[in-house]
């Protein structure tokens, strides 16, 4: 089910980061939250960092002190994940 259908829809097809950006008086820590749910739901071989990005250059102008865009700024700069651990084999 697709709720999002702005220009964001591709990036956060299930709205979670638009309502983020609708809900008075949240905290950094619901920001996190609601980021962490986001990523779950990012389609396997997306770069994230760089979804994270595009939302953030979406929403950074319009509310520059709002906890999500905090969220998104460190979500855009965090490099992917490395494998850890000896090869396979």
């Amino acid at each position: 089910m697709r709720k999002n259908e702005g220009p964001t829809g591709d990036l956060d097809p299930r709205a979670l980061i638009l309502e983020a950006y609708r809900i008075e008086g949240i905290v950094a820590a619901d920001c996190r939250s609601i980021f962490f749910d986001w990523a779950l739901g990012v389609a396997p071989g997306r770069d994230m960092a760089a979804d994270a990005a595009a939302l953030l250059r979406h929403y950074e102008a319009e509310a520059p002190e709002h906890p999500m865009t905090a969220v998104l700024r460190e979500g855009a700069e965090t490099p992917p994940p490395r494998r850890r651990g000896a090869r396979r084999r």
